[in-house]
């Protein structure tokens, strides 16, 4: 049996052998995805897209509870949208497939496939708003949109992804930059504090901006492999788009003012951001509060005690849904427990639950947690808060670690060499002072492969000289290479 176990765990690529291979096999492994016959397109497999509809369900609660209402906007815009626009054009003009034929006919004008929804809202809000009195316009959107990326990665990088995205309008700056910084912080609160990842919070550096955007502010986070993928993003976009769009109201003193506008969004991109962030050589390890399980089941003893373990162990099953914890049963007899066991641990079940006769005559069980190991052994008739306890200790457990790697992979630099040094030996996040010159952020892209990731709002030390000109450094900066 320990042979069959340790080759289960072998078919999974060590991270440190090949991190990029290693988490190939486990999105694989671990069931959530299949390449689609479409380039760069993947399908999300049920377990796949069900941490999306958790994700989806908590991020909706929270949009609802400040005021928000979702809507749904067409997929195809019309390219002479696009032209209102020039840097988001410029900006997305690369990604954007074109529709040019329908009914087999050629269309008068081109149709873009939605890469984002700036410019149709941004029409829509024209016709919409009038008066003060239809402002704040808070509307977010669920959908699907495409951009043709050339290299791709599955849930990270697509060509088509799921995301939702906020678009707001509102009377003058100050409103709409407070409504920019909330919505961050809701990003900022959900990313932590229900995926468990420590992310750094900050403005992107202008050349790393949103096309069409004033202001761009972001969240950061950390992969094993030490790059960082950007979790999520908001957007302050003055009236760059209510100029294009003519979107004006009359104000309290009767006269035409252009609305000041917003957009921010996350995406699956999230999904591939919390297996890299928490898996390990053994699979998925999954934050309890997005897992599509929480708990599995595991009868274990001789074929003689089964019917009565697994009677039992239908009783808790039916006690845990009832508290609301997503909980599964592995009942099947032809298969051992210890394979049952590397299973569930390669899926990232955060609970294993294993229940025997000797347990039964004890009145107790035993709950195992994917992230540290411990085994508890607990009373039957305390199961469900015992259970909730050690979600709660998984989910603590997965933040702490997660955050103790990223403080372990962060460097502190004050020269463009001390960079290149820091980043041949190891991998990570390093802190730099930056001019605030767009000649020296290149250079750095140009002979490291790291971009600035953003601007933190708290760095752990302020810099005072640019790492690569040396000048005075206007800005303490996050640079990283990046997925």
């Amino acid at each position: 049996m320990a042979n069959e176990e340790k080759q289960f765990v072998t078919e999974i690529t060590p991270q440190k052998e090949d991190f990029s291979r290693w988490y190939i096999d486990v999105i694989k492994k671990a069931d959530l995805m299949d390449y689609s016959p479409v380039r760069g397109c993947i399908v999300f497999k049920p377990d796949g897209y069900e941490i999306w509809e958790h994700i989806q369900a908590e991020l909706d609660r929270r949009f609802k509870e400040t005021g928000h209402r979702n809507a749904y906007f067409p997929l195809f815009i019309p390219e002479s949208f696009f032209q209102k626009e020039k840097e988001h054009v410029e900006g997305f003009n690369p990604e954007l497939p074109w529709v040019t034929e329908a009914a087999g006919e050629k269309l008068e004008e081109r149709l873009a496939i939605r890469p984002t929804s700036e410019t149709m809202i941004g029409h829509m809000y024209e016709k919409w708003i009038q008066s003060y009195r239809d402002l704040p316009v808070l509307i977010n959107q669920w959908a699907n949109v495409v951009r043709w990326e050339k290299r791709t990665l599955p849930f990270l990088r697509t060509s088509e992804f799921l995301w939702q995205e906020g678009h707001t309008a509102h009377e003058n700056e100050q409103e709409a930059r407070e409504e920019t910084m909330r919505m961050l912080e809701i990003y900022r609160d959900f990313v932590e504090n229900f995926l468990a990842i420590p992310v750094i919070t900050g403005q992107k550096t202008p050349s790393e901006k949103f096309a069409g955007a004033v202001d761009t502010f972001s969240i950061e986070a950390m992969m094993k492999d030490g790059r960082a993928v950007q979790a999520g993003t908001s957007h302050y976009l003055g009236t760059n788009f209510a100029t294009a769009f003519n979107i004006q109201y009359l104000n309290r003193e009767n006269e035409h003012e252009f609305v000041h506008t917003t957009s921010w969004g996350v995406s699956t991109r999230l999904i591939g951001s919390l297996i890299m962030v928490h898996g390990d050589d053994r699979g998925l390890a999954l934050p309890p509060k997005v897992a599509p399980k929480q708990v599995m089941i595991i009868p274990i003893g001789p074929p003689k005690t089964r019917d009565m373990v697994i009677a039992r162990s239908d009783e808790l099953f039916t006690e845990l849904k009832k508290a609301g914890i997503r909980v599964g049963i592995d009942d099947r007899a032809d298969v051992r427990p210890g394979w049952k066991f590397n299973e569930y641990e390669m899926r990232g079940v955060p609970v294993r639950l294993e229940i025997g006769p000797r347990d039964m005559e004890n009145g107790v069980c035993v709950l195992v947690s994917r992230i540290s190991g411990e085994k508890k052994i607990v009373q039957q008739d305390r199961l469900v808060e015992e259970v909730q306890m050690m979600l709660e200790q998984v989910h603590q457990e997965m933040f702490n670690r997660a955050k103790t790697f990223r403080d372990e992979h962060f460097y502190s630099v004050d020269t463009l060499d001390e960079m290149k040094a820091s980043m041949e030996e190891k991998r990570g996040f390093t802190l730099a002072g930056w001019c605030g010159s767009e000649a020296c952020e290149h250079q750095v892209k140009e002979e490291t492969g790291a971009t600035s990731r953003n601007i933190p709002f708290e760095p752990e030390v302020h810099k005072t000289k640019c790492l690569v000109c040396g000048e005075p450094a206007k800005h303490t900066v996050v640079f990283a290479r990046a997925y």
